[in-house]
């Protein structure tokens, strides 16, 4: 009777440890899994990918372009290591690993050109590494300016496209055709202009590059 007693003892330990790995299993943020070569692996040069940034001006950028997304940058393979060129202050790469911690939650999507392997060969590649390498160091656009004196995030994947391979992502916009009421919306741009609010500039958003239909989503944890 005691044997009996002791193996369904031994067996409901079994069921609750199993019952409890595979719940604690689902509770695993995706992020944790950005170590593992088979996510990297599926990344290629080129690669664009897409973030929430925590900052008051990124929350007004993803407010005023109706998207969830506030930042993005554009992915290179360099030794074996995944890096992320981004233009912040100043415009820089960063390592993979290191730009997904910077996102809320650690959440990103990865999108791609769809005709990348026959367009992106490792000429190509090469030469748009190269341009951007030449932007390097330029300060972050706080305006929104479409000149190459200083480079915001979506500016700067758009122009690498544009320039080197000739891909227009997407049209550009107006920056009076997004949503502009919103208060902090208001507050932000009431800062950078003042009174004199460019309205008639040139711009291009993360969410008008995520909604191309040029590109099509490799990875996506949100």
């Amino acid at each position: 009777m005691k044997l009996k007693r002791l193996s369904v003892f031994i067996i409901l330990l079994l069921f609750l440890g199993g019952f409890t790995f595979a719940f604690l299993s689902k509770k695993v943020h995706p992020s944790f899994k950005i170590t593992n070569n088979k996510i990297q692996k599926t990344f290629k040069d080129g690669d664009i990918i897409f973030q929430t940034s925590e900052s008051a001006q990124c929350e007004a950028v993803r407010i005023a372009t109706n998207s969830k997304f506030s930042h993005c940058g554009i992915i290179f393979i360099e030794k074996e290591k995944t890096y992320v060129y981004e233009a912040v202050q100043p415009v820089k790469k960063t390592q993979l690993e290191e730009w997904i911690k910077q996102g809320r939650d650690q959440k990103y999507v990865v999108k791609r050109l769809q005709n990348n392997d026959s367009l992106l060969t490792k000429d190509m590649v090469k030469k748009m590494k190269l341009y951007a390498t030449t932007l390097m160091g330029k300060d972050y656009d706080l305006y929104f300016e479409w000149s190459d004196e200083k480079i915001y995030c979506s500016e700067l994947v758009w122009k690498i496209y544009k320039e080197v391979a000739n891909v227009s992502l997407c049209p550009t916009k107006k920056l009076k055709d997004f949503n502009l009421v919103h208060p902090l919306v208001q507050k932000i741009m009431k800062e950078r202009y003042g009174n004199n609010i460019p309205y008639d500039e040139e711009v291009v958003a993360p969410s008008q590059l995520y909604d191309s239909n040029l590109v099509t989503t490799v990875f996506d944890n949100y």
